[in-house]
Order: structure tokens, then C-alpha cells, then sequence
């Protein structure tokens, strides 16, 4: 499947002047439609937690036309993730939190067609963190 490049580019920087109200935005949705994936955050610093995950939003965004660059950084996230104690079906409760962040920020502008181009987005992010994830448990 091939991504939508534009959709996501224009929409992210529509997105990037309001990162820390994205990512709180983003919290508070995944806390409150999955109170079961808080207890992962019990140790941690939500601020900084917020920054490292619209830094990695930038990753993805910066790299999509370098799929080596972005499947490697993906594949070691993932595994970086398993050591925190995310589980396949953690994957999910993410993109769903996410997309409804996106769309909280973006207003009018999460249109149909840029919503379906952040659902394929995150559908390929996750499943190169899971491959990641794969990795370390097969070695």
C-alpha cells in the first residue's frame, strides 16, 4: 500500500504548532477510552513522554520517503517498546487514541481523505514496531 505522502505532510504540519496540546489530547483520550494501558505510564514522566512521542511523529513524517530509514527506526522502536511492556494488542488502543487526537486538532481539516491516510499510516507504523517486536523475541 502505497501512502499518501501529501495528505500526511500537510495535515502533520497543521498539527506541529499545537503539538503539546496534541499529545495531551492524545493521553487523556488513550487514558480514558483504555484505563487498562495506564498502569504502563505508572513511572513515567508525562511531559517528557508527550515530546518523545511527537518526536517520533516527526520520524515517521520526515522519513516517508526514506522507507529504509523509517523501517529500521520503526523495527527498533518496536522492540524498545516490548521492553516497556507493550503487547500486540496495545497496537490498537494507540492508533484509535491517536486518530481521534488528530481529529480533535486538525477540526475541519480531518477530512475524510486525511483520515484514511493516518489510518494506513499508523497501520504500517504499527506493524513495523510489531516486526520489531517479533525480532527480539525470536533472538
Amino acid at each position: 500500500m502505497a501512502l499518501n505522502v501529501e495528505l500526511l505532510e500537510t495535515s502533520f504540519a497543521q498539527v506541529k504548532p499545537n503539538s503539546l496540546e496534541f499529545t495531551e489530547r492524545f493521553y487523556a483520550t488513550l487514558f480514558a477510552d483504555y484505563p487498562q494501558v495506564q498502569p504502563l505510564f505508572a513511572k513515567t514522566n508525562m511531559e517528557a513522554q508527550g515530546k518523545k512521542l511527537f518526536q517520533s511523529l516527526v520520524l515517521v513524517i520526515n522519513n516517508l520517503l526514506q522507507p529504509d530509514v523509517l523501517s529500521s527506526a520503526l523495527k527498533g522502536l518496536g522492540t524498545q517498546h516490548i521492553q516497556y511492556g507493550v503487547l500486540p494488542h496495545h497496537y490498537p488502543m494507540v492508533g484509535s487514541s491517536l486518530l481521534k487526537a488528530f481529529g480533535a486538532t486538525l477540526g475541519p481539516a480531518w477530512t475524510p481523505d486525511v483520515q484514511q491516510a493516518w489510518t494506513e499510516a499508523y497501520g504500517a507504523v504499527a506493524q513495523l514496531m510489531l516486526e520489531g517486536e517479533t525480532t527480539l523475541q525470536n533472538s
